[in-house]
């Protein structure tokens, strides 16, 4: 009997189409790999199904050119999920696909590379007495019996051991030989942790006494010990031999994080975020597919990653933006992750101290279940929040006078200052004094940001950069003037004002080297900084012991945004970088610049908490239907020419009009009306009925693909954005 003579095939093309090829050798497994021509090149496409028929002529598809995988590379659960997320964001399933692959995959790579191995092939005795590296490494390989150990895992086990192999080899006690590399799954030897609070204990049974699925938002304050609670869920599942993936927002959050698993768990988890060569993620994906890594730490795209036996997801600051892909794939995998642990049957755990309003949503309506943390684990108190009048106290370069000595009081009481302000580089503007005209990006709706050190503007939206202005474009005059503050300028005045003290400055800028990061992160935490400032990497989850005073130097950046999700983002990133500070025994300090002291947010805020703030929000979204009391699906038009962007979103209008229950609302100028050259436009679709949304995107995805308009435009589908610029 025949097989199959179809293979439907994802290709990494942006068509939402599978696209069929003849069968005219072996059979391929459905979820591997297969090399076949499309256009004038060749491409690596994954087989997603396999079929008897077609309904196109079988004599004029083409073949496939070669069957990659023996066996399914990806499971029917990943491929479930890879549709799922195609399906949901309405994105092309092969640009979907070869975004789950590590590039190494992608590129038609062996799953399974031959290495270099070594092991013991001879009776050492007494001979190795003098040579005690020589030995060590005999040794080593002498317990690992007959597999030996491969150059990847004595790199991690011995420093400069070659020599000393090279050495027992030539003595014929060692043999080097290429072999598959197999993975071996570490035993876990867990430290015991400290005695859980009552809290942190109901968090746990919670999670423990869960059949099969449930989502489980652990809302804690910072410093509540919610990372404990992840701890003894973790060692449970592993103890049961599944696996856990845990996904963070940055790569930034994964040091500290991952140093506390290792120090716990006893051996170091596998990681997989962007700043991995090729060949680690590959070995990390590896690993994770083949159950030797039992728990999995990454940032979002490690949602995709194949587990052999999954047992719990956890998601850390699910409410963070990052989590949310805005280019290309537009996903949440904080959404993904949800939904992978229901086809799973197993927990997912969000955590933060600010959960998203979605998830509180969803809680009030039972569908979620919240597991409070209310208090400080080890008996830390609350920092106290107090409102600095900058319209009273202007201050110097951004900083209060009251904000300096509150600086120097904790110095002198031995403790570290952490001043936030989410504004990189030197100041946000360089203006003419004379004239008013202010320095603006070329390619883009915005200013361009003075970087002082290396005398440059730039703009942070498109990357164009150009030396400083001379003298002023419009009226000629040399009297211009950097205005406002950026990082660089707090850095600048505080190493004035405190010339013996150690400053540390941590935004994207200071730590684009790799592995600059994690040392800053050190330092800080060691407490070899007397004085951090930084931007939003400094507030995402860190521990900083000495830290007791916070300063907000611009808190009112957000009071007046235009995005319905201001409130509640300005709300979390005050709440977040306000929770470092007093994280031990010593007692907090947050210190907010305001020049709207009056203002019914702050009250709000200091009388009652997030909670506060998530619940007026909630009660403002309901009256004017944002979510989650409605859906959105953004659509995006750019082009070299706006008309052109307009006309694609125009013909777009006309299509969706047609659904009864759904509104249109555009198409608009985007509130960056041009970005990096480029005109752009979108088109707002809301609706109560999730169904509806969909329904009617997915069945104008291909109408769109196929409109004359679409070739002079780039375009993007957002379900679920979380911002509308």
């Amino acid at each position: 009997m025949s097989g199959p003579s179809i293979a439907r095939i994802a290709v990494n093309v942006p068509l939402s189409l599978e696209f069929d090829y003849r069968i005219d050798g072996e059979t391929p497994a459905i979820g591997g790999r297969v090399r076949v021509p499309f256009g004038r090149r060749e491409q690596v496409g994954v087989v997603l199904s396999t079929a008897d028929s077609t309904e196109f002529d079988i004599k004029k598809l083409k073949s496939l050119k070669a069957v990659l995988d023996n066996d399914a590379l990806l499971s029917e659960d990943d491929l479930w999920l890879l549709k799922f997320c195609s399906d949901y964001y309405h994105h092309p399933v092969g640009e979907v696909v070869a975004a789950a692959l590590p590039a190494a995959l992608r590129q038609g790579r062996p799953l399974h590379e031959t290495v270099e191995h070594f092991r013991v092939s001879g009776a050492a005795g007494d001979t190795l007495s003098r040579a005690p590296k020589q030995q060590a490494i005999y040794d080593r390989l002498d317990a690992a019996g007959e597999d030996g150990l491969s150059a990847t895992e004595l790199n991690v086990v011995e420093d400069n051991w070659r020599t000393a192999a090279k050495a027992l080899v030539e003595r014929g006690l060692v043999e080097r030989f290429d072999a598959i590399s197999s993975s071996r799954r570490p035993e876990l030897a867990s430290q015991p942790g400290p005695e859980l609070n009552p809290d942190q204990q109901a968090a746990v049974d919670a999670v423990s006494k869960s059949d099969g699925f449930g989502c489980f938002v652990l809302d804690g304050v910072t410093g509540s010990g919610k990372t404990e609670v992840y701890l003894q869920l973790i060692e449970s599942t592993l103890a049961r031999g599944e696996q856990v993936l845990v996904l963070v927002p940055e790569i930034g959050l994964t040091p500290q994080l991952v140093n506390r698993f290792e120090q716990r768990l006893g051996f170091r988890p596998a990681l997989l975020h962007s700043a991995l060569t090729d060949n680690e993620r590959l070995d990390a994906w590896r690993r994770a597919r083949d159950g030797s890594a039992p728990l999995v730490v990454g940032t979002r795209s490690a949602v995709f990653v194949p587990l052999m036996k999954p047992g719990l997801i956890i998601v850390d600051e699910e409410h963070d933006q990052s989590l949310k892909q805005q280019e290309g794939l537009r996903y949440s995998a904080r959404d993904l992750a949800i939904a992978r642990a229901k086809r799973a049957g197993v927990p997912a755990v969000l955590g933060s101290a600010t959960p998203s309003l979605e998830l509180l949503w969803q809680c009030e309506h039972g569908r979620y279940t919240r597991l409070p943390l209310p208090v400080r684990a080890g008996g830390a108190r609350p920092p106290h929040i107090r409102l600095l009048d900058t319209t009273r106290d202007p201050g110097v370069e951004g900083l209060s006078n009251a904000l300096l000595d509150a600086v120097s009081k904790h110095l002198e009481d031995d403790g570290q200052a952490l001043l936030f302000l989410n504004r990189r580089g030197f100041a946000p503007t360089l203006i003419c004094a004379d004239c008013g005209h202010v320095a603006e990006c070329h390619r883009c709706d915005a200013r361009m940001t003075v970087h002082q050190r290396q005398q440059q503007l730039r703009c942070h939206h498109c990357g164009a950069s150009r030396p400083i202005d001379a003298s002023c474009s419009d009226c000629g005059s040399a009297e211009l003037r950097p205005l406002g503050e950026g990082t660089e300028r707090l850095e600048d005045a505080l190493k004035v004002r405190f010339p013996d003290r150690v400053i540390k400055r941590i935004d994207s800028d200071s730590v684009q080297r790799k592995g600059a990061i994690g040392e800053a992160l050190e330092a800080a935490i060691g407490g070899d900084a007397d004085i951090l400032v930084g931007t939003q990497m400094l507030s995402k989850g860190h521990h900083f012991p000495k830290l007791t005073l916070v300063g907000i130097v611009n808190a009112d950046q957000g009071l007046f945004g235009t995005d319905f999700r201001s409130g509640e983002r300005m709300a979390q990133s005050i709440v977040q970088v306000a929770g470092r500070a007093g994280r031990e025994q010593r007692a907090g300090e947050v210190l907010v610049q305001t020049a709207f002291p009056e203002h019914v947010f702050w009250q709000r805020l200091i009388d009652s908490g997030y909670a506060g703030i998530a619940r007026d929000e909630l009660a403002v979204r309901e009256q004017l239907h944002w979510p989650p009391y409605s859906r959105l699906a953004l659509l995006r038009s750019s082009a070299h020419q706006r008309h052109d962007a307009m006309r694609f979103l125009e013909a777009a209008r006309q299509r969706f009009s047609r659904f009864e229950g759904l509104t249109v609302l555009g198409p608009v100028d985007a509130p960056m009306a041009r970005r990096a050259g480029r005109h752009r436009v979108q088109l707002l679709l809301q609706s109560d009925d999730r169904g509806l949304l969909h329904h009617a995107l997915s069945h104008s995805r291909r109408a769109l693909e196929d409109l004359p308009e679409a070739r002079r435009v780039r375009w993007s589908v957002d379900v679920d954005p979380i911002e509308l610029l």
